[in-house]
């Protein structure tokens, strides 16, 4: 793997993402400087790749602001459908939503956040409702604890050596000893149900989408309004739906054999 300090390792690329992803946050338009502030490039150097980037037709500027254009969309949509089950997961996901008449997702692992690759609103929307593309702290997430319970164990300690937990509520958990208790309990049992840990308005209870090897590959999830439901009641509506629809993805997730990821360790009857 190149690193920073590689010869392999190609700067200027990495320089002209970083400037692609700096472009890409809030509010969506930026001036030079600030575009140098938040990617701690030169100005000078940030001036380059923005003239590249408009050349692409990947940036446009007012001569004073700068913003991205849809053509950005072939980065992303690349990654997306190279995933064999996303798809079948924007219809399953619909079904699930409709059955059982709760907001429910679709994520991946990215480092130490999850990212949102599909979401189904059900009619009232909560407080919290992260859209495609969104990132959330794996800790403090029942999808995120999932897909941390289908690392090897290896993995999985590094994540908790190095993760950083801030207390988003009163509840969060925030010490790596009890964090990794709650992994492994999520890993033996197949779900994991979280309450409050990120926003007091909000509980879920997620399961994880395995490949045909057994590998956990994505989490699905139904979303819950906090105070309606308790872990029992959501287990015994929701957790049956959950696993059907994990048990389709599966079938659907034929991944290239040399990108598989075999966890033996981790492997359960559960879909």
């Amino acid at each position: 793997m190149a690193t920073p300090e590689s010869e392999a390792f190609v700067r200027t690329l990495a320089r002209g993402l970083t400037v692609i992803e700096a472009l890409g946050q809030a509010p969506g338009i930026h001036t030079l400087a600030e575009l140098a502030v938040a990617t701690k490039l030169p100005r000078t150097a940030v001036r380059r790749f923005l003239l590249t980037l408009i050349d692409l037709a990947i940036v446009r500027t007012d001569s004073k602001h700068y913003w991205l254009t849809p053509r950005v969309l072939r980065l992303s949509l690349s990654y997306l459908s190279t995933l064999p089950y996303w798809r079948e997961a924007q219809v399953a996901l619909e079904e699930l939503s409709s059955i059982s008449k709760q907001s429910c997702a679709l994520s991946v692992l990215d480092g130490e956040d999850i990212v949102y690759l599909q979401r189904q609103h059900a009619k009232r929307i909560l407080p919290v409702s992260p859209t495609l593309g969104s990132r959330l702290p794996a800790y403090a997430v029942s999808m995120g604890r999932v897909l941390l319970s289908g690392l090897p164990d290896d993995e999985l300690d590094a994540f908790l050596r190095t993760v950083k937990m801030r207390r988003l509520t009163s509840v969060t958990i925030t010490n790596a000893g009890e964090l990794k208790a709650e992994i492994l309990k999520v890993r033996e049992q197949g779900y994991a149900w979280g309450e409050r840990e990120f926003d007091d308005s909000i509980c879920g209870l997620a399961v994880p989408v395995r490949d045909m090897s057994g590998a956990v590959i994505a989490a699905i999830n139904v979303s819950l309004a906090a105070g309606e439901f308790t872990r029992e009641m959501a287990v015994e509506q929701f957790l049956p739906k959950l696993w059907h629809t994990a048990s389709r993805l599966r079938m659907s997730a034929t991944l290239p054999q040399e990108i598989r990821r075999v966890r033996s360790s981790t492997q359960t009857d559960r879909p």
